[in-house]
């Protein structure tokens, strides 16, 4: 029993499991070494090493695809889970994990209907992170002076704008330049409006107020640069206004939802940028038209009021006329009045010259003297005692001050001790040994230095005791 089983199995040939995987693994890529496949991305990770690995799926079967981290770098879009492409690589098997799969080349939308789903998708994200509010529109300078213009260098835009601002208001422009169509289109468009955002005002490059974000029409996948989220976000966070004219007026990116002004075409984007230089000058000279012909209507109104305000005001000489008849009354009373003050000054002056005569004021002076006589006979007694009774009750203090003065002490052989601020020195143990001293005597002043220890201070005497001594005797 045992060799009927296991005749036919020894004949086969016996393979490791890898080597059967190596088998597997030619096998395929012999046979499928290049390959398009065309399937709905489904269950896409990136994990840290930057590699990309997703699944191609149809209603039927499921296809592992992996996308190595420098080829995914280069795809002009990202595939996004949902989205149907097609994958361009190699199929090969993975012997790790017993599966095959296909190591992805290149990523393409399949048709302009799936560009246009990823393109709806994506703009539904942007919009719901705010990118696109109202609130964030910025107002588009009247007159800027530097406008920055961020296009190929080498085609038909540049020139079209730059000509339409000749034609309308010559301003100053710098054009950034950049790549409008391929893989490199995106990051340069974001590192342009960023740049132009970084130059500082007043410096060697001078900062435009106006951005213009221009390129000619093209297919969607022509245009698709301008729908990466890195241009979108440049063009929303930049603090210079940006007008948006991205293809012709059918074309609409993702860019012209952030910019602050959608152009249709790069021509209307100059035209927006600038107002028209004559029809400027025109309006301001009808500005100042209007200005002059109303100052003239406000000076004829005022002119017309003050005539007929004038009309309703007496005639200045209507009204100086009783002024004038006054002052000449009262000039006319005045000479009279002071004609007949002069009369009756002079009358009492006459009576007054009578009254001044000589012989009257010699005799009233006479009189005087012999009145002042009178008086100093009498005074003369009576000051004379008082003068001697208060010289000799002055003698008399002045004794004293002299009995009491410390003079007399000093002339019987006692001296004055005082210290170097002249104060006295009553005791011993008021002054120190090395101390400067003033010795004054009756004759004359001489200094010194005390010499020695200072003597002990004196003991107060004991209190005398209220109570008797016993040993006393008493007298009664």
């Amino acid at each position: 029993m045992s060799d009927v089983e296991s005749g036919p199995a020894s004949n086969a040939h016996e393979y490791t499991v890898s080597e059967l995987s190596g088998a597997v693994k030619r096998a395929i890529e012999d046979e499928f070494g290049y390959v398009r496949v065309r399937g709905e991305v489904g269950r896409l990770t990136r994990p840290g090493s930057g590699h990309l690995y997703f699944d191609l799926k149809d209603d039927k079967s499921v296809l592992a695809a992996v996308a190595w981290k420098g080829t995914a770098a280069r795809w002009r879009f990202q595939p996004e889970q949902g989205l149907e492409v097609i994958a361009t690589g190699r199929l090969t098997t993975f012997p790790g994990q017993s599966k095959y799969q296909i190591i992805v080349e290149n990523v393409e939308p399949a048709g302009v209907g799936a560009l246009m789903a990823l393109l709806e998708e994506r703009r539904k994200k942007l919009a719901a992170e705010g990118l696109f509010d109202e609130a964030r529109k910025q107002e588009i300078p009247y007159l800027p002076r530097v406008i920055g213009v961020v296009t190929s260098p080498t085609g038909a835009v540049i020139r079209d704008i730059i000509h339409r601002l000749e034609d309308r208001f010559p301003t100053h422009v710098i054009v950034w330049p950049v790549r409008v169509q391929g893989e490199s289109c995106a990051p340069e468009v974001a590192a342009a409006v960023e740049g132009l955002n970084m130059l500082e005002p007043g410096g060697p490059i001078a900062r435009p107020d106006l951005i213009i974000v221009a390129r000619g029409g093209g297919s969607v996948e022509d245009l698709w640069g301008f729908n990466e989220e890195e241009v979108v976000r440049a063009i929303s966070e930049s603090e210079i206004p940006v007008i948006s004219a991205v293809g012709h007026e059918t074309d609409v990116t993702l860019a012209d939802f952030a910019a602050d002004k959608r152009a249709p075409t790069p021509t209307g984007a100059a035209e927006m940028a600038v107002p028209v230089r004559g029809e400027l000058i025109a309006y301001v000279d009808n500005l100042g038209s209007r200005q002059r012909n109303g100052l003239r209507n406000i000076y004829r109104a005022l002119r017309d009021r003050l005539r007929a305000a004038s009309r309703g005001l007496p005639r200045p000489g209507e009204i100086l006329s009783d002024v004038r008849q006054r002052v000449d009354l009262l000039t006319s009373r005045l000479g009279a009045a002071l004609g007949k003050a002069l009369n009756a000054k002079q009358v009492r002056a006459a009576n007054s010259l009578g009254r001044l005569n000589g012989i009257l004021l010699r005799r009233r002076v006479a009189d005087g003297q012999t009145q002042v006589t009178r008086l100093s006979a009498r005074l003369a007694p009576a000051l004379s005692r008082t003068l001697d009774q208060r010289s000799r009750h002055l003698d008399q203090i002045w004794k004293l001050a002299n009995s009491l003065s410390h003079k007399n002490v000093l002339a019987r052989g006692f001296a004055l001790v005082t210290d170097a601020d002249g104060a006295l020195v009553r005791n011993a143990a008021s002054v120190t040994a090395g101390d400067q001293v003033n010795l004054e005597w009756a004759d004359g002043e001489r200094s010194a230095v005390i010499a020695g220890d200072a003597p002990p201070k004196p003991q107060p005497r004991p209190k005398r005791s209220a109570e008797p001594d016993e040993r006393q005797q008493d007298l009664f």
